[in-house]
């Protein structure tokens, strides 16, 4: 039944390898759910511009990376995109064939076509032809076998454990008869005889669909984005087997599956070669955007530089105090701190509050009290070099380890498919009073407090005074310390969310902050590090105090811990706490405005409700990062859509914490920017569906009912409040307190940053005395904005 194939040649064999990496490389990694972090869809075409990127997109997955040529009509109609904002859009455009003038950008985007059509695949060809939906059942045999393949722990059973991908497809799909009945005849036999490795099953498939050299990565791209989330959770595996020198064929093994179903396929229904050799000469074709991705892309431009408009009026200089704060408090630089910054600063101004990454500089490798699962504590693109744990003694530990035995094999049992109709037949009724008190949020539970996370093996006097150190000069808190400094991770109380640790830190891996906050304030109270920061030229007043805390996101309560004694600084804590207090009614009150049938005293019970599908928007609006010092922002309405990094450029000698800002905040809030706008502007591709029909998947993730493909990105409830978008799509504009030239030396050591700024997918401005001074230009060119303000 199916065709023969053509010999091998190693020269083939080596181009069609390289298409296949090529084309993995453009595959975003997806993170499981226990450690959600968000990633940009759209990392492996930050090599190229977004209208090229778009035309990519539209090829391989039928995705418009834009908004829609109506959402920004509507925009320029309602005077928040100005002819000022198109016309610098337009003149910074570089690109061959963008319209002339301004007129004809408006006379483009009156003609836009909405509608992006991906080329079809095999599987889209033989399903019109025979009306059988083969993508459909493709998706679905696919997606059956995934998920018990890479099980991380839900499924009681797994098939075929410790196979790679490939062979435990085979073994898998030798048997399944699912495809023969759906009318796929011989298919069973077909992948029996099929080439024993992954890629020689890639290079003989390849051959039968006769993709050449030039057509087949973008032809395998659109396999992979075919296999949508199934292949960000294999790329996720090749990232974390290369951050320890490591490989892992996943990914290969996933495009070799899906060739094998498109090489069956064109031989099943041999009536639809023509139409493929006429998709594959247009896969072969260069990618070049078409008019329309051109006017979408500069009308995007606009309306990220009316963004910057509205950010250049907000910052008009720097506001500076010389008086010792009574409070210091360090939050996250998350954008969801910004509303509780402000809001804790209007009580007093005896309060002075600082911007940095929740992980504290700290790279934790951490093991909770009551588990021995080591769980990296810090942004995903450094490695932990520090060993922790929050365990006590040996009894507690024991006891906490058979409770969550228990409470596991509880949890599997009622999942289980042959009990979980029993078991709601028997317990249905014992949890219908719990189900009413979680739906009216009394069922939350006072977290305990675990034991102080300690340094597994201690630490010499030398690395806790080096370690302190590093932190307050990365903080730029060398000097001015207040009489209390609180140290606030932050974490959400979350409840019936399986993207619970997407609310937590990104920059602890997406945990909460708690252990990096209390382990820092240990550290900043130890005496032997006291004693080597004042050799290092760091003096801390004996009468500061360092005091962890907890933020919750959810319901802007702050927890403080009492890992140390407050003796002599029992008042100060006190007034600290009725401060806290009294900010957290007002930062419930603003987030009570934009949260559907919220008020502010029903914020924080929202967070228990099991119901609950919107209890807080996340990171929902980030749009700027602005690393300054306080005085630049202080007093600021910025809407809790800015990412505040405390940054003093004077104290940075070498310029080391510049380098840091740029190459690790800058680079995770792009990500969480580019993850918030591609669940925003193409939801089917890059977004995680609808919450209501979410079901997890292998501890991997979600799909919608019960199958279909994985859904990576942000549920729509986390972007959308049911009748417009809460998250305004807008990639991150930087603004950074720094010289020009320092800055440019950090782009030059690090192509891949500079990748971001070049091809706009960040915007890079300078900030002078707490004004906007310059915007950053491809190929490192600064535009002055003294002599150009952005402001209409």
């Amino acid at each position: 039944m199916f065709m023969k194939h053509s010999q091998i040649t190693p020269a083939r064999l080596s181009d069609i390898l390289t298409s296949a990496e090529a084309a993995a490389r453009a595959i975003p990694p997806a993170f499981p759910l226990d450690v959600t972090v968000a990633v940009n869809p759209f990392l492996g075409q930050t090599g190229e511009d977004l209208a090229n990127a778009s035309a990519r997109m539209t090829r391989v997955a039928g995705a418009q990376i834009t908004q829609s040529a109506t959402d920004y009509a509507a925009a320029i109609a309602n005077g928040t995109i100005t002819d000022t904002d198109l016309s610098d859009a337009l003149d910074a455009c570089d690109l061959a064939g963008k319209p002339a003038d301004l007129a004809a950008l408006k006379a483009t985007l009156a003609e836009a076509q909405n509608e992006a059509v991906p080329l079809p695949t095999v599987a889209d060809l033989a399903a019109k032809a025979t009306g059988i939906d083969w993508p459909s059942v493709i998706e679905k045999t696919f997606g059956l076998w995934a998920a018990g393949h890479f099980d991380r722990g839900q499924a009681l059973w797994s098939p075929t454990p410790g196979s790679d991908a490939y062979s435990a497809w085979k073994a898998w799909a030798m048997h399944d008869l699912t495809p023969e009945v759906a009318g796929l005849t011989g298919f069973c036999a077909h992948v029996t005889h099929a080439p024993d490795s992954a890629e020689r099953a890639i290079l003989r498939a390849a051959d039968a669909l006769g993709l050449s050299d030039e057509a087949a990565e973008t032809a395998f791209h659109r396999l992979y984005m075919d296999l949508g989330g199934w292949s960000q959770h294999a790329r996720w595996r090749l990232w974390q087997a290369e951050l320890v020198g490591d490989v892992d064929r996943s990914l290969a093994d996933l495009l070799a599956i899906r060739l094998i179903w498109e090489e069956a396929l064109l031989a099943h229904v041999p009536g639809i070669a023509a139409e493929w050799e006429e998709i594959v000469a247009q896969h072969a074709a260069p990618i070049v955007p078409n008019a329309t991705q051109i006017a979408l892309a500069i009308l995007q431009e606009a309306a990220e530089r009316a963004h910057q408009r509205s950010l250049s009026t907000a910052l008009d200089g720097n506001k500076i105090t010389d008086e010792r704060p009574t409070l210091q408090a360090a939050f996250c630089i998350d954008v969801r701190s910004e509303v509780f910054r402000r809001a804790l600063e209007s009580v007093s101004p005896c309060i002075q509050t600082i911007g940095f990454a929740g992980f504290f500089g700290l790279p934790l490798a951490h093991k909770a009290q009551g588990s021995d699962v080591v769980e990296a504590h810090l942004p995903v693109l450094l490695t932990p070099s520090v060993e922790t744990t929050s365990q006590g003694d040996a009894a507690a530990e024991a006891e906490m380890r058979i409770a969550a035995r228990a409470q596991r094999a509880w949890g599997r049992f009622r999942q289980a498919a042959v009990s979980s109709f029993a078991f709601v037949e028997a317990a249905g009724p014992l949890y219908a009073g719990k189900l009413v008190r979680d739906a009216l949020g009394l069922g939350g539970k006072e977290r305990a407090q675990s034991p102080v996370p300690q340094v597994i093996g201690g630490m010499s006097a030398e690395a806790k005074a080096e370690t302190a150190a590093a932190v307050l000069n990365a903080m730029s808190l060398t000097t001015g310390h207040g009489k209390v400094v609180l140290l606030l991770g932050h974490g959400g109380q979350v409840t019936n969310n399986p993207h619970e640790s997407a609310y937590h830190c990104g920059a602890c891996g997406g945990h909460t902050g708690e252990v990096s906050a209390r382990l820092l304030a240990v550290l900043l109270n130890d005496p032997e590090a006291r004693a080597g920061l004042a050799a290092r030229g760091i003096l801390v007043p004996e009468d500061t105090l360092f005091v962890a805390g907890l933020h919750d996101t959810t319901t802007d309560d702050i927890t403080l811990y009492d890992d140390v004694e407050v003796n002599a600084w029992a008042d100060q804590i006190a007034t600290a706490k009725g401060w806290l207090a009294q900010a957290g009614k007002i930062a419930r009150a603003e987030r009570a405005a934009t949260l559907p049938g919220s008020t502010a005293d029903t914020v924080a019970a929202r967070a228990h409700n099991w119901a609950e599908v919107r209890p807080e928007w996340g990171l929902a609006g980030c749009a700027a990062f602005i690393a300054a010092p306080r005085g630049a922002t202080s007093g600021k309405d910025l809407g809790g859509r800015a990412f505040l990094h405390s940054y003093d450029w004077q104290a940075d000698e070498s310029f080391g914490t510049l380098e840091l800002i740029l190459t690790a905040p800058v680079v995770v809030a792009s990500w969480i920017s580019l993850q918030y706008y591609g669940s925003a502007v193409a939801p089917s591709v890059f977004g995680g569906g609808n919450k209501l029909i979410h079901n997890v998947v292998g501890g991997l993730g979600v799909i919608e009912g019960n199958g279909g493909g994985l859904r990576p990105g942000l549920p729509w409830q986390a972007v959308h409040d049911g009748d417009k978008l809460m998250h305004e799509p807008l990639r991150l504009s930087v603004m950074i307190e720094a010289p020009r030239e320092a800055i440019v030396n950090v782009l030059n050591a690090h192509l891949d940053v500079r990748a971001l700024v070049d091809n706009g997918w960040l915007h890079l401005f300078t900030l002078k005395d707490g004004r906007v001074d310059a915007r950053y230009r491809p190929g490192l060119i600064w535009e002055d904005q003294i002599a150009k303000p952005l402001a209409a």
